[in-house]
């Protein structure tokens, strides 16, 4: 027998589900579902509008219920021959963005899309979890399934030497274990247009932060032993990025469509404490940038790099690929140093 704390919760649910529907008569709706009394209808109507979930217009026999600003759904769902990104959108979570911004809604479809995707094509799982909230301030997008992992499953089809090469080959973008069915470009252009973007997968967490000038690597709440991956993206609603906005930032040249430019945030490099020195280190940092045309190595947070390290990218790497632009950014006077060394080697 359930609570009536949680009985509670089950008929505000059902009121949300409803409202759209019965925007005249939802109180008479809810008390013949429930048989209970328009008193503890009304009650649980007021709750709901004091949090921001329902609004109201008119009063007495003319009063209207209405979705409030503040909206949410969140369910698990089969990862079934029938599940599609768009349509369990277009059925379960798209009430939430009615009356928002068109950007808004564009940034928000195109990841929640692209992640979703990534459970059903990549994951090798048989659920996922997905929760949307609307909030005054902000819009919250968290999609969990419980696949493989998309660091492990990266390592292993990319033959790579451990999970987090495959977050730092994740972050430079055009990576897929799939190339004949996607491109690559879905996680990194999702990680760029929200504010706050998150993968957790067995025991590591790579994050963006669009107001942090380097993406970082940290170990997750999730342990190394579980399932699954656990993506989390954050939105402020008065944003003014666009879709546009950011693929225009990562593309030049004569094709406006294509994807040619990455930006790499070298501290991503470091494993533990280790300082950057070796040539097979920067190897490591240049696997599959041939990919790209301009290359921005971000050293945000990297307080020394080694004479090999910066003489295999600037001198070795450069003359070997005259077509690509490289270009250091955000260095301190040590690294600067040992970058134009390197550089005035190669001249």
């Amino acid at each position: 027998m359930i609570s009536n704390k949680e009985r509670g919760k089950i008929i505000r649910r059902q009121i949300l589900r409803d409202i759209k529907h019965h925007p005249k008569d939802i109180a008479k709706h809810i008390a013949n579902i429930f048989s209970i009394s328009a008193q503890a209808t009304n009650n649980h109507l007021r709750r709901l509008e004091a949090g921001g979930w329902i609004s109201t217009q008119g009063k007495g026999k003319g009063k209207q219920y209405f979705l409030g600003n503040r909206r949410k759904y969140q369910s698990l769902f089969e990862l079934s021959d029938t599940f599609t990104e768009d349509k369990v959108w277009r059925d379960h979570f798209a009430f939430i963005f009615e009356d928002l911004s068109e950007d808004l809604i564009d940034i928000c479809h195109y990841g929640f899309t692209e992640m979703v995707n990534n459970s059903i094509d990549h994951s090798d799982g048989k659920q996922v979890y997905i929760s949307v909230e609307r909030k005054p301030e902000d819009i919250t997008i968290i999609i969990v399934d419980d696949g493989e992992g998309i660091f492990s499953r990266i390592k292993r089809l990319c033959d790579l030497n451990d999970e987090k090469q495959a977050i730092l080959e994740l972050s430079k973008g055009k990576l897929t274990t799939d190339p004949d069915n996607h491109s690559g470009e879905g996680v990194f252009f999702t990680s760029r247009i929200f504010d706050l973007f998150e993968i957790d997968s067995k025991g590591l967490k790579f994050s963006h932060q669009d107001k942090l000038e380097f993406d970082f690597l940290v170990d997750s709440d999730l342990l190394k032993e579980s399932s699954g991956t656990l993506v989390y993206m954050e939105i402020n609603r008065g944003t003014e990025r666009t879709i546009k906005s950011i693929f225009d930032s990562f593309t030049s040249g004569p094709d406006k469509f294509q994807f040619n430019k990455t930006v790499i945030p070298v501290k991503l490099a470091e494993y533990e404490n280790e300082k950057l020195v070796s040539r097979s280190q920067a190897k490591r940092l240049l696997a599959r940038v041939e990919q790209f045309s301009n290359v921005i190595f971000d050293f945000s947070d990297v307080a020394f790099i080694g004479q090999a390290f910066a003489d295999e990218i600037f001198r070795v790497y450069a003359t070997k690929h005259p077509y690509i632009v490289l270009l250091p950014v955000e260095m301190n006077s040590s690294v600067k140093m040992m970058v134009n060394r390197a550089i005035a080697n190669k001249d």
